[in-house]
């Protein structure tokens, strides 16, 4: 079974441990053996998988504020709120206290992203059934809406690193089953094009990480090549590339790209996204610099595209005048895996 641009599932899976180590654990193994019939499945299977392991170790406690009327004090006395309760001739206290809970932010979005899944009806009956029960250990923890998560300002220490790769899948679902096309009146849930590009640049960056340590693959900040007399504008863009690879005084700059039209069209012409292209162009051209801002044409810089089945496969190179080159190159997704593997192994050793 496949999904978007005819990816298939398994690959996704693929992709997902090199973007997350965590999936690499035993305790995940057996989804790789396993057919899933469309992506929000997977994830759900995922999502018991790595709950059950959470539950064996204990779900994330922490100090939350709370309030409520009691009959003997706790914590701090509300006086307005308890004169209020006088007012009403109940003999309870109004209190504010801090409690060690399991009704945080870090259970709060698993619950309701478990919820979510129930009421997906891609997601089969007997999973479900898995997946319902484990809810039964999160009685006290509140079904929050998704949609006022602040994701960026999760924070994760060594106490809670093992809910980061969980709740990168509970986005996932949320952005597809939240956040998704309309079709007339019926939301259609898909594994989105925003999510792909996400996980495609994460993919690439984590594949030259491990497969290729020698490369000192990173994302980096790349620094306008400015006059020296010159103050930067805050106006100014960052330029924060994919993907850095250096080996020697030789470096390349990847942006990975994963749109539903790898090309443009005009009047009926195809060519390169001009935005991509003058931006790989500035990232090079502004990191290729020696110590008195001349070119040195020892940065080279690629394009890569999640092939589409529209445009197939793609091939170009461009040789500017210092000698750098910019590669446009397509990336096959569909393929086995071991295929994607050799073809990311090509791009950089056969450059």
């Amino acid at each position: 079974m496949t999904i978007d641009k005819g990816i298939p599932i398994k690959n996704i899976f693929y992709m997902l441990t090199y973007a997350f180590k965590e999936l690499n654990r035993e305790h995940y193994k057996r989804v790789e053996t396993e057919n899933f019939g469309n992506i929000h499945d997977m994830f759900a299977e995922i999502l018991y998988l790595g709950i059950s392991y959470l539950l064996k170790q204990g779900l994330h406690r922490e100090y939350v504020d709370c309030e409520d009327t009691l009959s003997t004090l706790r914590g701090k006395l509300d006086v307005r709120a308890t004169i209020k309760e006088k007012m009403r001739h109940t003999a309870k206290l109004a209190c504010a206290f801090d409690e060690f809970s399991s009704n945080n932010i870090f259970n709060q979005v698993l619950k309701a992203t478990v919820v979510l899944l129930l009421g997906c009806g891609d997601v089969k009956s007997a999973r479900k059934g898995k997946i319902r029960k484990l809810m039964l250990f999160f009685e006290n923890v509140e079904n929050i809406d998704l949609k006022s998560v602040r994701w960026s300002s999760l924070r994760y220490d060594r106490n809670t690193q093992t809910y980061q790769m969980l709740h990168s899948i509970c986005y996932f679902v949320v952005f597809d089953l939240l956040l998704t096309t309309e079709n007339g009146n019926q939301q259609v849930p898909m594994f989105s094009d925003e999510n792909m590009a996400l996980l495609f640049q994460r993919f690439i960056l984590e594949y030259y990480r491990k497969e290729h340590s020698d490369y000192g693959a990173k994302g980096s900040r790349v620094k306008w090549n400015l006059d020296e007399d010159e103050v930067p504008s805050n106006l100014l863009p960052t330029m924060n590339t994919d993907v850095t690879l250096r080996l020697g005084d030789r470096t390349l700059i990847i942006d990975a790209k994963y749109y539903s039209h790898t090309l443009q069209e005009n009047f009926g012409k195809q060519t390169i996204h001009s935005a991509n292209l003058y931006q790989i162009y500035a990232y090079v051209t502004n990191e290729d610099v020696d110590k008195n801002g001349y070119q040195k044409g020892n940065v080279d810089g690629m394009l890569l595209y999640a092939m589409t089945e529209k445009y197939g496969k793609k091939s170009e190179r461009i040789k500017l005048k210092a000698g750098n080159m910019i590669y446009i190159k397509t990336l096959d997704l569909s393929q086995d895996f071991e295929e994607i593997k050799k073809q990311l192994d090509e791009l950089v050793l056969g450059e």
